[in-house]
C-alpha cells in the first residue's frame, strides 16, 4: 500500500496489489466473522476478490446476480482480451449503483454502508457495488402524534425510507437534499432538506453552518443534533419542532421551513418555529376551519389550566382568601383542618407523586404501564385524602392539571408546561398573586427575547405580521390563505405563483 503517512487512513491509495489490499482491509477490521472475503478465478490469467459485510448486504444479490454474472463464459473471454478491465465490468455488471475508486478510506466507509468491494488483478482500481440491505422497521402509525383524521404513516429509523415518504408528498424539482456525515465514530447520515424556491437563503445557510460546526464522536438520535444547532438560549421553550409525521414535515417545508433528518431516528427536526405553532395539531388541516379553530382555543385553554391552576390555588388559599366566596372558603378551610402541610408543600407533593407515576407508566411494559399509572393515581389520591395528608380539593387541582397537560400536541411542549408549573407554584407560595404576575411578565419578556434561526419566537404577534394572523389564534378557510407566512421571509409571497 502507498501512503505518505501510515497513521492516517485517508491518505492510503490502492496500488494495484489485490492480495495486499485485501489483507490490509481485513486487518483494519481485525478479521470479524461477518466480513466475507471471497476469492475466485475469472479467467486463467485473471483472479478477483469480493469483500462484503454479510450482516449489511443482500446475499442473494451477491450470489445470484454478481457471482453468477462473473462466471459467464462470454464475460471471461471479453475480460481476458481487454486492457480496461474495470471499465468493462462497470459497463456490464447489472447493478445501478457502481463506483470506482483508489481511496482505501472510501472503500472502508462503503463497506460499513453495505457495499461490496470487487478487486480484480491487473487493475489499479477498486470497484464498489451497492448491495446493501439494512434491516429496518416498516412504515407504521405514528406513536406520539396519532390523529383520527389524516394520513396514518410515520417516519421510521431508516433515513432512506423517510426521504421516500417526503418525496411522495412533494413531487417538485426544487426539493433539495444536502447530506452530512456527523460523528467520528458512528458516521451518521444527516440530511438537510428544503424547497429551494421557497425557503429563505439566510435560514438555509444558517442551518448549514450550524450542522457543519458539529464536532462530536457519536450521533444516535436527532436530539444529539438538536442540542448543537438550536439557538443557544437557556430556556425551557424549544426552538426546533420535532415531529414523527411525514405530512407535518411536508407542510412545514411547503411554508419555507427547513427539515433535518437523522439516520436511525423516527422523527425530523423543523425550524424556524414560533410559540404559536406548538399549539397546532395535524388534524387542524384535515377538518373544517371553524372546528379547527375551536380545538386550537381548547389547547390554549388547556395550556393555561396546566400552568396556572396549581399556582392560583396556592396563591388564593394562602394569601388571598378574600377572593373566594364565603361558602367555598368555609368548605376548603374545613378540608384543611388537620392537614399538616401548607398549600404549596401539599401541591408539590401531589404533583411530584403524579409525575413519578407517569414516568413509571412510561417505563413499565406496555401492557402493564397504563393500568399501573391509572390505578396508582386513584389509590394514591384516595389514600392521601383518607390519611389527612392532602385535601380533596388538591386532588381535583392535580387531576385538572394532569389532564390538561395531555392535550398538548407536542411532547416536548408538554414537558415545558410541567416545568412552568413548578416555577409558578414556587412564586405563588412565596409571593401570592403578585409573584404569579411577576412570573408572567418575566415569561413574556423571555419569550420576546428568543429567536429561532432569526425568526422572533412571538411572531407574527410581536413583531406583528398581520397577514399571518390567519393561522395563529384561529384558522381561516383554506381559500383565504393565499400568502406564504411572511414571518419566515420566504422567497415567494403568494401561493400558486411561479
Amino acid at each position: 500500500m502507498q501512503t505518505n503517512d501510515s497513521s492516517h487512513l485517508g491518505n492510503m491509495i490502492y496500488d494495484g496489489n489485490p492480495k495486499a489490499f485485501v489483507d490490509h482491509v481485513m486487518n483494519i477490521f481485525s478479521n470479524p466473522p461477518d466480513l466475507v472475503n471471497h476469492m475466485f478465478t475469472v479467467s486463467p490469467n485473471l483472479y478477483a476478490y469480493c469483500l462484503f459485510i454479510e450482516t449489511l448486504v443482500d446475499k442473494n444479490k451477491i450470489e445470484h446476480e454478481l457471482l453468477r454474472f462473473l462466471a459467464e463464459e462470454s464475460l471471461k473471454s471479453e475480460l481476458g482480451s481487454s486492457e480496461e478491465i474495470i471499465n468493462v465490468l462497470r459497463s456490464r455488471i447489472p447493478f445501478s449503483s457502481i463506483l470506482v475508486t483508489t481511496d482505501v478510506n472510501h472503500c472502508i466507509q462503503r463497506l460499513l454502508s453495505g457495499w461490496s468491494l470487487l478487486v480484480v488483478s491487473s487493475s489499479n482500481q477498486v470497484l464498489l457495488l451497492d448491495v446493501s440491505k439494512i434491516n429496518h422497521r416498516s412504515v407504521s402509525e405514528p406513536i406520539m402524534e396519532s390523529t383520527v383524521l389524516g394520513p396514518q404513516e410515520g417516519f421510521t429509523e431508516d433515513i432512506t425510507v423517510n426521504l421516500s415518504l417526503l418525496r411522495k408528498r412533494i413531487r417538485n424539482v426544487n426539493f433539495r437534499i444536502e447530506q452530512f456525515i456527523i460523528g467520528t465514530e458512528t458516521g451518521t447520515k444527516v440530511n438537510l432538506i428544503y424547497l429551494d424556491h421557497i425557503a429563505p437563503v439566510a435560514v438555509v445557510n444558517e442551518f448549514r453552518k450550524r450542522i457543519d460546526s458539529i464536532q462530536i464522536d457519536s450521533v444516535l438520535d436527532s436530539a444529539y443534533v438538536e442540542e448543537w444547532i438550536q439557538d443557544k438560549t437557556i430556556s425551557p421553550f424549544t426552538t426546533l419542532l420535532k415531529t414523527e409525521r411525514p405530512d407535518v414535515a411536508a407542510s412545514h417545508l411547503l411554508e419555507g421551513r427547513v427539515s433535518v433528518l437523522v439516520d436511525g431516528t423516527p422523527d425530523t427536526l423543523i425550524g424556524p418555529i414560533t410559540l404559536f405553532q406548538l399549539f397546532i395539531a395535524p388534524e387542524d388541516y384535515y377538518q373544517r376551519a371553524d372546528i379547527a379553530t375551536l380545538l386550537r382555543w381548547l389547547r390554549m385553554l388547556s395550556f393555561m389550566l396546566a400552568v396556572f391552576v396549581p399556582s392560583l390555588y396556592i396563591a388564593v388559599l394562602t394569601y388571598h382568601q378574600e377572593l373566594l366566596p364565603h361558602a367555598l372558603l368555609i368548605n376548603l378551610s374545613a378540608q384543611r383542618e388537620g392537614v399538616p402541610f401548607p398549600a404549596m408543600v401539599e401541591a408539590v407533593i401531589m404533583i411530584t407523586a403524579f409525575e413519578v407515576l407517569r414516568e413509571a407508566g412510561l417505563r413499565m411494559p406496555r401492557i402493564a404501564g397504563p393500568a399501573i399509572s391509572i390505578v396508582g393515581a386513584l389509590v394514591l389520591g384516595e389514600a392521601a385524602v383518607a390519611a389527612g395528608l392532602v385535601t380533596a380539593a388538591m386532588v381535583i387541582v392535580v387531576a385538572i392539571t394532569a389532564i390538561s397537560n395531555f392535550v398538548s400536541p407536542s411532547y416536548n411542549f408538554s414537558i415545558t408546561q410541567r416545568l412552568l408549573q413548578f416555577f409558578y407554584m414556587t412564586l405563588a407560595g412565596f409571593m401570592g398573586l403578585f409573584g404569579v404576575l411577576c412570573g408572567v411578565l418575566f415569561t413574556v419578556v423571555h419569550l420576546a427575547s428568543i429567536k429561532s434561526f432569526g425568526v422572533p419566537y412571538l411572531s407574527p404577534v410581536a413583531p406583528a405580521f398581520f397577514t399571518d394572523w390567519k393561522d395563529v389564534l384561529m384558522r381561516v378557510p383554506r381559500p383565504w390563505m393565499k400568502t406564504y407566512p411572511q414571518m419566515n421571509h420566504t422567497k415567494r409571497k403568494r401561493r400558486g405563483s411561479t
